[in-house]
């Protein structure tokens, strides 16, 4: 078959250009598809079609579904790999066979070679480079990897399942083999690729399931047969430097491996449950997780107030938010502005999540007695300039924040509180006298994290009246400087998730902070004075410009990063 000679034929080439790459043919060794589409002569899609009517080999065009598990498997990796042809569909005895070189003699013998068994019946399909390459990136899927790793196991307990549930031969022998090494690598390295910040593997009644965190939304990623459950339990606190014979209380550790070239830190939760013990694996990417502060998705005007607080030489900043809304990262984030070589910074956590370079930091160890409070008490003879408590959980640990922000220090921590205005009245139920605070408290800044649209796919639509209602709604009261560049009078448009195979066909891909930054005025001084309930609190924040965190979500949905269900599922109080 000469494409090369078609393509001189057709006037798409000409003389020269045809003889240079029948010379680099013969150099390279590479075929004619292949350095046709690196010198962009033509399309792939019209260098296929024509490939085509050459060979007459239908053409097929394949869609973004994945190729079923029982499909894939019936020709192997390596086949598909070296011979570029993957299988695509079975109908009975039928076995649609996709293939970017069907006219090969190697690919047709390799393809009757992996017939003996099963006696099919083929239908060959030429495919694009891009449709092969797509099918090809599945088998190299979590399913995959741990199916062959079970195998393996299998192999070498000779068949003997009962042999994984034995808590002695798990300590001893399986824990040492490399197929449970390489089950528990392949869960770590997807979890990295999928950009999950935490694995759970958790035993049930007849199954082990794995789930992956991913955009702040749990994943059933794979389910793995009960018996290899003592196995992964027992290779994950080898790595986390647990005790593998105890089982009967919650144990905690981290261990840090390499990964596709990069070190990666995880942090270990063990907890005994019904069925055994379930592992909670926290992600600590450093690349993902430490973010410099203007990357922390703040609008100017939080940033000029956040910036303000950090060069006061005394003060607290208080980060609120539930678990799991990045309240950790930003205060780390803040950390970073501070960390200077004439600074002394440290810190207290539980735990410590990430290490950074030039900080001091301690984690807590309450089973014998290294408190929040007691360690904040030895921090304060440590010499610091700035401190970071990892939370104020009671009113010894409040005393001792707002004691050490008023004798100098700048103090970084965290409350649990659903809202920048809820801070303070929380902070005196806690016991803070409210004479303190105005003269301790610089600025709290509360957050959420919602998943951002996918930005290949998102579909921009009119919304229905309903939306638009909320919409208009909650940005009936925006701050004076927000209104100026909105224009509500007009078509109003949102977007929409869809779902392609760049985000998993969620919709979504990534995440955003939405945050509500309140600082210390005059006016809201005198409210704290004299009757600081919530309320007046707002009404004085939003006078001095601060935006809820619905109403800046509402904001990126009419800049088409997020959607209203988003908003609505992450800040409505249910």
């Amino acid at each position: 078959m000469k494409l090369i000679q078609e393509l001189y034929g057709k006037g798409i080439i000409n003389e020269e250009k045809k003889n240079q790459l029948d010379a680099m043919m013969k150099e390279t060794g590479k075929t004619e598809e292949e350095l046709i589409l690196e010198n962009k002569i033509v399309s792939e899609d019209a260098l296929f079609e024509l490939k085509s009517k050459l060979v007459n080999v239908p053409l097929k065009k394949l869609e973004q579904e994945e190729v079923p598990l029982d499909i894939l498997e019936l020709i192997s990796g390596a086949a598909a790999q070296n011979y570029k042809m993957v299988p695509l569909f079975k109908r009975d005895n039928v076995l649609g066979v996709g293939m970017v070189y069907p006219e090969n003699i190697s690919s047709q013998n390799a393809l009757r070679f992996s017939n003996r068994k099963e006696n099919f019946v083929y239908e060959i399909y030429l495919i694009t480079f891009t449709d092969l390459n797509n099918v090809l990136k599945q088998y190299k899927t979590l399913e995959i990897e741990t199916k062959k790793a079970l195998e393996e196991i299998k192999q070498d307990n000779e068949g003997d399942a009962d042999q994984l549930l034995e808590p002695t031969p798990v300590t001893s022998t399986i824990t040492d083999e490399a197929p449970v090494i390489k089950m528990v690598l392949v869960i770590l390295r997807h979890a990295i690729e999928g950009q999950a910040s935490d694995i759970h593997i958790e035993p049930s009644r007849e199954r082990l399931n794995i789930r992956f965190r991913q955009d702040g939304i749990l994943h059933l990623s794979l389910f793995l047969p009960i018996s290899v459950h003592p196995s992964i339990v027992s290779r994950i606190k080898i790595l986390a430097n647990l005790k593998i014979d105890e089982n009967r209380i919650p144990q905690d550790g981290r261990f840090s491996t390499k990964i596709n070239g990069k070190e990666i830190d995880f942090r270990v939760a063990t907890f005994p449950i019904l069925n055994g013990e379930k592992v909670e694996i926290r992600v600590l990417d450093s690349t993902e997780g430490l973010k410099p502060f203007d990357q922390m998705g703040f609008s100017p005007r939080n940033i000029e107030v956040i910036q303000k607080a950090l060069k006061m030489p005394y003060g607290l900043i208080l980060s609120s938010g539930p678990t799991g809304s990045g309240k950790t990262t930003t205060l780390y984030s803040l950390m970073r502005v501070l960390n200077q070589e004439t600074v002394n910074v440290v810190t207290i956590e539980d735990p410590v999540e990430y290490s950074i370079a030039g900080v001091n930091q301690s984690q807590i160890k309450p089973d014998i007695g290294y408190t929040f409070a007691e360690g904040l008490r030895q921090i304060l003879r440590q010499d610091p300039n700035v401190i970071m408590v990892g939370e104020v959980r009671d009113e010894e640990t409040a005393s001792l924040v707002i004691n050490a922000a008023l004798t100098g220090h700048v103090v970084l921590s965290t409350l649990h509180t659903n809202s920048a205005t809820g801070v303070i009245p929380r902070m005196i139920d806690m016991g803070v006298r409210p004479f303190l605070i105005p003269s301790t408290l610089r600025v709290v800044i509360a957050q959420r994290l919602i998943r951002g649209l996918c930005q290949k796919c998102k579909k921009k639509v009119s919304p229905n009246e309903k939306i638009k209602k909320y919409i208009t709604d909650v940005l009936s009261d925006l701050p004076a400087f927000a209104k100026k560049d909105l224009d509500l009078s007009g078509a109003l448009y949102i977007y929409e998730a869809k779902g392609c195979e760049v985000c998993k066909f969620t919709g979504y891909k990534g995440r955003l902070g939405l945050f509500e930054v309140l600082s210390m005025t005059e006016e809201l001084i005198d409210v704290i004075l004299k009757n600081p309930a919530e309320s007046l609190i707002l009404k004085v924040a939003q006078k001095q410009g601060m935006l809820t965190m619905v109403q800046e979500g509402v904001l990126k949905v009419l800049q088409g990063q997020t959607t209203v269900d988003e908003i609505i599922r992450v800040t409505q109080e249910k």
